[in-house]
């Protein structure tokens, strides 16, 4: 680790702080100096500040260099946001199908975090600088709602929620047969596959809990719209339990689903979420429309 130390010029005056680094050091990105701040290894006059304090002329920056891991240089994404709901704890984001929540598993630049990073959006670092401000997360080819933190105790509160059940979100998926009964239930731990490490399995010795009710929406010829509530937040937990009843989500190849009408990844979208907000603690829901390339396939259906 190494120090240096800059005063603040009337040119870089009233600039936010994050902005100011990168014009003291060009070798380092902006999301690399905001973590830094972030971790209070940077101090203004012999102080912690947050990334968007602005400067006055002659303030005193002192900064401690940390080795950079791997994950803290994240490129941005210029992606526009579709935020739903915001304010001064959390965000909630539309995602698009298509877009990986976090970088890994060959996807660094071209994540949701990515895009976080290129709208500047202050964020959560409790799970690590790869995944700033993700508390939850729903996979690539799912569409629809997902909440992010922009501090530290918003994500402490709402991972509380999570682990409580108490925050809800429901999605609507179509999924292949007939389903007889109006509404059910759906118990089965679900762990890592033994067969296939890319696949979840459900698993009632080794795995997690895991909980899910639907509800039929509306029957087709071969096909159920339905609607579910996670009661818990397994990993392709609605896949997998679907899956496990034989009704998996049509273009889910991964899980036996069918592709005829749809090849293009599982027709799920999380259209619905509750959850107290982290300071007022007043209940917040958000709900969205189906996308349209969701509305195309039903239409199919239609005619």
């Amino acid at each position: 680790m190494n120090k240096e130390i800059y005063r603040v010029t009337d040119k870089e005056n009233t600039l936010r702080l994050d902005k100011v680094l990168t014009i003291f050091n060009k070798k380092n990105s902006r999301v690399y100096y905001s973590n830094l701040i972030k971790n209070g290894e940077v101090l203004v006059n012999g102080n912690k500040v947050s990334p968007s304090y602005k400067v006055r002329e002659n303030d005193e920056i002192s900064i401690n260099y940390v080795e950079k891991e791997a994950d803290m240089d994240l490129k941005p994404l210029e992606l526009a946001l579709d935020v739903v709901y915001e304010d001064n704890d959390v965000l909630v984001i539309n995602k698009p199908k298509g877009l990986v929540v976090h970088p890994g598993g060959g996807h660094y630049d071209d994540t949701l975090v990515n895009a976080l990073i290129y709208n500047e959006k202050e964020l959560s670092n409790i799970n690590g600088l790869n995944r700033v401000g993700i508390v939850h997360r729903i996979d690539k080819d799912t569409s629809g709602l997902l909440l992010i933190c922009k501090n530290n105790f918003a994500h402490k509160e709402i991972a509380s929620q999570l682990e409580t059940h108490s925050m809800h979100r429901e999605y609507i998926a179509l999924v292949d047969g007939i389903i007889t009964s109006d509404s059910g239930k759906i118990i089965g731990k679900i762990g890592r596959s033994k067969e296939n490490r890319l696949k979840m399995a459900i698993d009632n010795i080794n795995g997690k809990e895991a909980i899910t009710h639907f509800e039929v929406l509306k029957r087709y010829k071969k096909y159920t719209l339905i609607k579910c509530r996670l009661e818990t937040g397994r990993t392709h937990q609605i896949r997998v339990h679907m899956s496990s009843i034989n009704h998996p989500l049509v273009g889910d190849k991964i899980y036996g689903g069918s592709t005829s009408l749809y090849n293009e990844g599982q027709l799920l979208h999380a259209y619905s979420l509750t959850f107290s907000q982290p300071s007022t603690k007043k209940e917040v829901n958000v709900q969205i429309d189906l996308p349209q390339y969701f509305i195309d396939v039903l239409n199919k259906l239609e005619n």
